[in-house]
């Protein structure tokens, strides 16, 4: 596994960033990026392969020419660990997420939720999922939420958050060890009797059932595939939000859903992120 950086601009990084993620299929298996130091930003793309690399060096370099990319190679097993190790704990709202040495040292009277680095996608760093507790806050603000559904649930993380305010969470996730870290967390957390994990894509265990919350943080393409599938399951009055998607993309998936019946209520936007929160009357 190779580890490719570089120090820019928030225009210099961000355009190397939306670059390579619209690269379907992409050479890079993960890119994130952030910002190091007032004003500096840095860019971090993990690839398998050397071809990758270089692929990668080409997209960025086409975007954002003033980059230099630097490349190290890291062990395959630890890099997802590796880039998420010392991150500081994320606040979106009433909720804070965090490893459990940084909860330890955190006072006052947010719900905490206990995430550990691991393969699993969602430590609450990513805007998509940032975007979404902001959204589920906004909803709590407004009433209680009872029935949750979280459609690509990764680490549990958004389906824990709800429960941990009183929500049933059913968290769904196609990937069988996400689902299995998923579980970890849930119970680490304390919620496993208000939260269950579903592996695989988990269509029969919905049919015919209606949530009052729906979380749905994947990517552009399956948010428009499943666009009737995921607002059928949501009740009247019910709330679907959506993330996984680039700024850019948000209109597309904003038609495919303002057809449906559905009121966009929210945007949020994060980094070159967006989150999209939707009503349905």
């Amino acid at each position: 596994m190779l580890l490719l950086t570089a120090l820019g601009t928030f225009t210099q990084i961000r355009a190397a960033a939306d670059e390579l993620d619209r690269h379907d299929p992409s050479p890079a298996d993960a890119v994130s990026w952030f910002e190091e130091k007032p004003g500096k930003f840095r860019i971090e793309v993990y690839v398998p392969t050397k071809q990758d690399a270089a692929s990668v060096e080409a997209i960025v370099g086409a975007a954002a020419p003033e980059l230099h990319m630097k490349t190290k190679k890291v062990a395959a097993k630890d890099w997802v660990a590796m880039s998420l190790e010392g991150l500081p704990a994320v606040r979106a709202g009433r909720f804070i997420v965090a490893g459990a040495h940084a909860l330890a040292n955190e006072v006052g009277g947010r719900t905490k939720v206990w995430i550990e680095a691991s393969e699993a996608f969602g430590t609450g760093h990513h805007g998509t999922t940032w975007g979404c507790l902001m959204a589920l806050e906004g909803k709590l603000r407004e009433r209680r939420v009872e029935r949750v559904l979280d459609v690509g649930a990764g680490s549990g993380v958004l389906a824990i958050a709800a429960a941990k305010c009183g929500a049933d969470a059913l968290a769904i996730e196609i990937d069988h060890r996400a689902a299995a870290i998923a579980e970890i967390n849930a119970k680490q957390n304390k919620v496993a009797n208000r939260m269950r994990v579903i592996a695989g894509d988990g269509a029969r265990y919905i049919a015919g059932k209606q949530f009052d919350l729906v979380f749905a943080n994947i990517l552009m393409r399956p948010l428009i595939r499943l666009a009737p599938k995921l607002t059928r399951v949501v009740e009247p009055g019910g709330t679907l939000i959506l993330s996984g998607l680039l700024r850019t993309q948000a209109p597309l998936v904003r038609e495919a859903y303002a057809n449906r019946g559905l009121i966009l209520e929210r945007q949020i936007p994060r980094e070159a992120w967006m989150t999209l929160v939707w009503k349905k009357p």
